[in-house]
């Protein structure tokens, strides 16, 4: 295990952040790899579609409650002894729901699987942090492309493997990436000191102080985590959707729409480069309407391959387009607690994405694909409203990422 530590403002050596970048991909598919095979898994076990759908939303859920009380120790206790827990637990996780019979073991093993993902949101702050300050929304953007890649690849290699070998494959295999990961981080991951000294019931009430204490970082939190529920609203239902009229088509072809969104993944490191010159508020507003565009074409297209493919093109640069400048403006505010602000941000994005998978589910049982439609252009409005009324209450600089934090 390397010695070498990482200082505050100093900047990071290239090799780490793409090995981060890396990392995340691998261990932020955990989270997407249950979506194209939601069908298969419903047949297999004999459960209903909304049992099915439940799956994803606990997924998502538990990601959330590991952000919340997982990441915050990150300020605490140094965040390598973090990972090495949380890969052995993910791994274990997915070895239980490749081997599960009954839906109640797949959602239990879904829920620790999903709180034990929240490596990439390790990687955030350490690129926020540590990196030059003429660097930090860049390399944020770097790691988050790594992010967007591995959602992507998710769902291909899913779809596939699915297809190919069966959906429990597809868990076995992710068991075995986690075990790669854990020997990655520990050999090549510097060090980092924490920065808070104390107990963990002090540490959680400053991230309740933090919450409190600071509006812009609420209003970034809830504008970004409405439009990420909008985006997972599109795939949530989307093996559903393919398995019917006029589609009828398996897992493999969901996989494959999840390349579309390579789109946003090659967004999103841009959109690092140009948030200090257009400002957080009006990539705000730029993502939302590119969100409301994308759920315009799948309201009228979506029974086509072209339409779907275009509308997931724009959802996913949507909803990058307003995360990563939220969370840059986030992290921002307070350097030294980093990994507290990213649990406040990232909490209540993945908060907003399990409502958005759980209520478009519900979209689609009323009224299917328009249904679902209807749940994701709601989400972003929403967002929309959030930024304007932030605007008009005076809470946001429309200019520069340095005047809103």
């Amino acid at each position: 295990m390397t010695e070498r530590k990482l200082t505050a403002d100093k900047g990071i050596p290239s090799g780490v952040i793409f090995m981060m970048a890396a990392l995340s991909a691998l261990t932020v598919a955990n989270l997407y790899y249950n979506q194209p095979l939601l069908e298969m898994i419903r047949s297999d076990l004999g459960i209903t579609q909304v049992q099915a759908n439940l799956i994803t939303v606990i997924t998502q859920a538990g990601y959330a409650l590991g952000l919340l009380f997982v990441i915050p120790v990150a300020d605490m206790v140094p965040s390598r002894k973090i990972m090495v827990s949380t890969m052995v637990v993910a791994g274990i996780s997915a070895l239980i729901i490749a081997f599960a019979r009954n839906a109640a073991t797949v959602w239990a093993a879904s829920l620790t699987l999903g709180i034990c993902s929240i490596t990439p949101q390790l990687f955030l702050p350490v690129a926020s942090r540590f990196s030059r300050p003429e660097h930090k929304s860049r390399n944020m953007g770097y790691v988050a492309s790594g992010i967007m890649v591995g959602i992507l690849s998710a769902r291909v290699l899913s779809g596939y493997v699915g297809s190919s070998l069966g959906w429990r494959s597809m868990f076995l295999i992710a068991a075995a990436l986690m075990i790669l990961c854990l020997a990655i981080s520990l050999l090549f991951m510097p060090g980092m000191e924490p920065t808070f000294k104390g107990k963990f019931s002090s540490l959680m009430k400053t991230v309740w102080g933090i919450f409190r204490g600071n509006p812009k970082i609420r209003v970034y939190s809830l504008r970004a985590g409405l439009c990420f529920g909008s985006m997972l609203s599109i795939w949530s239902c989307m093996a559903f959707h393919l398995a019917g009229d006029p589609f009828y088509a398996g897992s493999e072809k969901v996989g494959l729409l999840g390349l579309c969104g390579i789109a946003g993944a090659v967004a999103v490191s841009g959109v690092g480069r140009i948030i200090p010159k257009v400002g957080i508020p009006r990539m705000s507003v730029i993502g939302a309407l590119i969100q409301l565009l994308g759920w315009a074409t799948a309201f009228f297209f979506g029974y086509s391959y072209a339409g779907l493919v275009a509308a997931i093109i724009l959802c996913d640069i949507g909803a990058q387009c307003l995360q990563l400048s939220n969370q840059s403006g986030s992290l921002a505010q307070i350097p030294e607690a980093s990994n507290r602000v990213n649990t406040i941000f990232m909490t209540t994005l993945f908060l907003g994405g399990s409502l958005g998978s759980f209520i478009s589910g519900q979209g689609w049982n009323i009224g299917g694909w328009s249904g679902v439609c209807a749940v994701g252009a709601l989400f972003t409005l929403c967002s929309l409203g959030v930024t304007l009324y932030a605007k008009m209450k005076g809470m946001d600089s429309w200019t520069s990422l340095h005047n809103n934090s």
